[in-house]
């Protein structure tokens, strides 16, 4: 019964002019030549079963085409013919001459490009100070979870590292910066495993961190001190020790040495006999860093007269600061650092507070050099020491910092920090803005302290010690969103209800949307990210400076007022830029976007405008400017190959 069936099948689709091919397609008819039983490439033919002689004989001749899963055999069959052969044989033969070529251009390419930048140098950096950021237990003190919480914060403002200042075990004397113990956390801030998940949550957000480091000094709690001062083993001389006279409870100290806070730097230790030496306040006394073994310890683990004087600033310090032995010892953290950095992507930044606001030579020592380098920079903040504000005065302590910096070294600028008063306190509220615009279109790396980025101010009360510390202002609700507690451990600023974050997110003129649009333009435009930048005019009320790329026909101009309004001629200063610019930033949103005359251009006071136009004329070239264009990391751009290279 089932062979009638298939010979009823078959002669159903003989008749309907189909062959069966028991499971392989059906090919095109091919002409007469390519049927041809003499044909010297054998190709698999279609057969018919079940159907008589007389019925294949009538029917065309069809032969197989490649298909999807064919069997080995049938893909070989094919697979000799010399269509197919010769077709792999040439691209194979393209494969071999190309490979030398493309070897031989990426080899060029690496050769001619200027070295990426660092994560320390592509973003600003956001510094937190944590007992003021944000409070989740309710105790009224700012914790790690706080800061893992309010991670988003620093995403929005489109920035990649988070400066942390210290949070190790302390007395919390000097807030903190008189560490009991380098290798655990304050109970105030949370636990150890507080700490490694907010390090696990930085890391998944593609951020990176920096984290205070005090090793000047311990705390007169730590374990070291207590060891010292019964001149235990090794720790014996950890610490400064010297003799002083200690007669009818009256200690004279052995010199004139004064401390940053005032009066003698010695004090004077019961249990030892001796006095030692304290740089900062008597509760912090100094490590001995002529000590090999505490050099080691940081590195694994990371009379009448003397009382008249009783300013730091009335002595000279060439025994207490910036010693020569200073330099060896940043040196060898360096080198530390760098062991822990030879991994691609784990690059260990190395930056020091070591300002000497009278001596710029002093401070450009902890750049170190080409060959020995030290730290990645010494944080400058002449901005915030500068005390008379102008564009005469911003002029010239940009152009300090630029004219004394090594060469090949990478700027940086710093505005506010937990031991200054905050910009709007300290130059006005009319000026922040235009300082935010200062900070993040000058080259190099910029710092901004909390809250800098909505204009928070000093909390205005005579029984707060440091006012620029508060809380910072969240939202609207109690404590300005900082703590759901009954206390913050400093007062909230009164103006919490309008200068909050929640608020400035809403307001498309906010200071919070400024400083973020900034921070974009920064990033997104190479002449600003890493470009050549030109004085182009300062006087009592304007600072005027030029950002381009050698490449690229888009220039920069910022003209930022700290004075009072203007009006200037650019086009008599540079002939050769065009005759009108667009405004593509400006503190007062309404102006965006704006054309406008390159020989009126107006600013009023603490205003600050970001003009962009087109031109292939390089102003950094023009013999004019020779001597006031300074670049860092010079690149030019191949719009050719949309590639950045050295060599030009």
């Amino acid at each position: 019964m089932a062979e009638e069936e298939s010979k009823s099948f078959s002669v159903e689709l003989s008749e309907k002019g189909a062959i069966e091919n028991k499971g392989f397609v059906q090919n095109e008819v091919l002409n007469e030549k390519e049927c041809n039983a003499s044909s010297q490439e054998e190709l698999p033919e279609t057969c018919a079963v079940g159907i008589n002689s007389a019925a294949v004989q009538n029917q065309d001749c069809e032969v197989l085409k490649p298909f999807a899963g064919m069997p080995k055999e049938v893909l070989l069959k094919f697979s000799g013919q010399a269509r197919y052969r010769v077709t792999r044989e040439i691209l194979f033969w393209l494969i071999i001459a190309s490979t030398p070529v493309l070897v031989g251009a990426t080899i060029a390419i690496v050769a001619v490009s200027p070295k990426c930048l660092g994560w320390w140098q592509a973003s600003p950096i956001y510094q937190i100070y944590p007992r003021s950021f944000k409070d989740t237990n309710k105790d009224g003190n700012g914790d790690l979870k706080g800061i893992q919480e309010k991670l988003d914060h620093i995403m929005y403002l489109n920035i990649k590292t988070i400066w942390i200042t210290s949070v190790y075990k302390s007395p919390l004397k000097d807030f903190g910066y008189g560490v009991e113990d380098f290798r655990d956390v304050d109970p105030m801030f949370g636990t150890m495993r507080d700490f490694e998940n907010l390090i696990a949550a930085i890391h998944d957000k593609g951020l990176k961190v920096i984290m205070d480091l005090i090793p000047n000094h311990t705390s007169d709690k730590h374990s070291w001190f207590q060891l010292s001062r019964n001149r235990t083993g090794k720790y014996a001389d950890y610490y400064i020790w010297h003799d002083c006279a200690h007669t009818d409870g009256t200690i004279t100290p052995p010199n004139n040495w004064v401390s940053v806070y005032g009066h003698s730097s010695w004090q004077y230790d019961e249990v030892r006999k001796q006095c030692y030496f304290h740089q900062f306040g008597k509760e912090q006394p100094d490590l001995n860093f002529r000590n090999s073994a505490v050099q080691e310890e940081i590195h694994v683990k990371l009379s009448p007269f003397y009382e008249s004087i009783s300013a730091y600033s009335e002595l000279y310090h060439d025994y207490t600061t910036t010693q020569v032995g200073m330099h060896d010892i940043v040196r060898s953290f360096r080198h530390t650092m760098d062991k822990f950095s030879i991994e691609p992507g784990r690059y260990r930044f190395l930056g020091t507070e070591a300002n000497k606001q009278d001596n710029i030579e002093a401070t450009m020592m902890y750049y170190g050099t080409s060959f020995i380098p030290e730290s990645d920079f010494p944080f400058n903040v002449y901005l915030i020491n500068m005390e008379n504000l102008s564009g005469n005065s911003i002029f010239e302590t940009v152009s300090l910092w630029m004219k004394n910096m090594p060469k090949g070294k990478w700027p940086n600028w710093v505005v506010g920090d937990p031991n200054t008063a905050r910009i709007t306190s300290r130059i006005g509220k009319e000026y922040t803005n235009v300082i935010n615009m200062l900070l993040l279109t000058l080259p190099g790396t910029p710092t901004t302290y909390y809250g800098e980025e909505i204009g928070m101010e000093n909390i205005a009360s005579e029984n707060v010690t440091f006012p620029e510390k508060s809380p910072m202002q969240w939202n609207g609700n109690l404590h300005a969103g900082f703590s759901e507690g009954n206390i913050s451990w400093l007062p909230v600023n009164l103006d919490y209800q309008n200068v909050n974050v929640e608020v400035q997110k809403t307001q498309p003129n906010s200071t919070l949307n400024l400083y973020r649009e900034l921070n974009l333009l920064r990033s997104n435009e190479l002449p600003i990210h890493r470009g050549w930048m030109c004085y182009i005019w300062n006087d009592s009320n304007v600072f005027v400076y030029l950002r381009e790329l050698d490449g690229l026909d888009t220039v920069f101009i910022m003209v930022l007022n700290f004075g009072q309004e203007s009006i200037i001629d650019l086009k008599a200063v540079v002939s050769e830029l065009p005759s009108e610019a667009t405004i593509r930033l400006s503190t007062n949103f309404s102006n965006t976007g704006k054309v406008v005359n390159t020989k009126t251009i107006k600013t009023e006071k603490g205003e600050g405008i970001v003009l962009e136009y087109k031109t292939r004329k390089t102003v950094h070239s023009m013999e004019a400017f020779q001597m006031k264009c300074f670049v860092a990391e010079k690149a030019c751009y191949s719009s050719a190959l949309n590639i950045l290279y050295m060599h030009c």
